[in-house]
């Protein structure tokens, strides 16, 4: 293959899905990753009628770094000269206070935002920089800005993906490979079900009222900056909802 490839967790919905099908739009052989395979294989399906896009399916838990590992390594030799990695797979669990937090919620978002951003990334990396090429682009939050009422893990896991988005920037643009940092405000996506553990009333009303981002808004921001020429590094890009100034105003109609 001589098309760019690029690899994308958490594939199977939301940004990560938008951002796919975007990039096989524009001519990207992909790595799609998740942990639902059928969501995947749905997607890869999707891609290849409409584009005729060259993808793998790598279906794994991002929170487990032997799983990680495992589909790293079984990736086709026609995929291992990654170009792209977009950090995509996050999550929120509850909404709460520090004294009332549910440990089964923190432990899931430091697992997932922070360890499982980190066991990838210490994968694919090595290779861009033997090959002296490629870009991370790490979707961290406007909660990895500031910090909102209730959100203190979630934002703490934010925070390490803007404190590592710098850390790779430093690191990394000597070879040269570039990295950039997303911050999204209010996305309308399964995050918020996610967050409420399935209530689809309180999800529901997280996004009433307003004209709240898509997914695919995310996805063109993306895509801008892994196409800007190669002396150009997009560092960070927050994006917010017009009608959201800051995390916690909203102004609905």
């Amino acid at each position: 293959m001589n098309k760019k490839i690029a690899f994308i967790t958490g594939a199977s919905s939301g940004i990560g899905s938008a951002t796919a099908y975007l990039l096989a739009q524009n001519g990207y052989n992909l790595i799609l990753s998740g942990r639902r395979a059928d969501r995947i294989l749905s997607l890869q399906a999707q891609l290849k009628a409409e584009f005729g896009t060259v993808s793998h399916a790598a279906i794994f838990d991002i929170r487990y770094k032997e799983e990680v590992q495992i589909a790293f390594e079984a990736l086709p030799k026609d995929f291992q000269a990654i170009d792209v990695l977009v950090n995509n797979a996050g999550l929120a669990s509850g909404l709460s206070t520090l004294d009332k937090g549910a440990l089964d919620d923190w432990e899931a978002m430091i697992d997932t935002n922070v360890k499982g951003l980190l066991y990838i990334s210490r994968l694919v990396i090595p290779g861009m920089i033997e090959r002296k090429t490629g870009h991370v682009v790490n979707i961290s939050s406007i909660a990895g800005k500031e910090v909102y009422a209730n959100g203190n893990v979630y934002c703490a896991t934010k925070f390490a993906v803007d404190a590592l988005n710098k850390a790779m920037r430093i690191e990394l643009s000597a070879y040269p490979i570039r990295v950039t940092g997303i911050y999204p405000g209010a996305v309308e996506t399964e995050f918020s079900l996610v967050r409420f553990h399935g209530d689809e009333e309180k999800a529901k009303a997280v996004y009433q009222g307003f004209d709240n981002l898509l997914a695919s808004d995310i996805a063109d921001a993306i895509y801008y900056a892994i196409s800007r020429p190669a002396h150009v590094n997009i560092n960070e890009m927050i994006v917010m909802p017009t009608a959201q100034p800051v995390p916690g105003i909203i102004h609905r109609k």
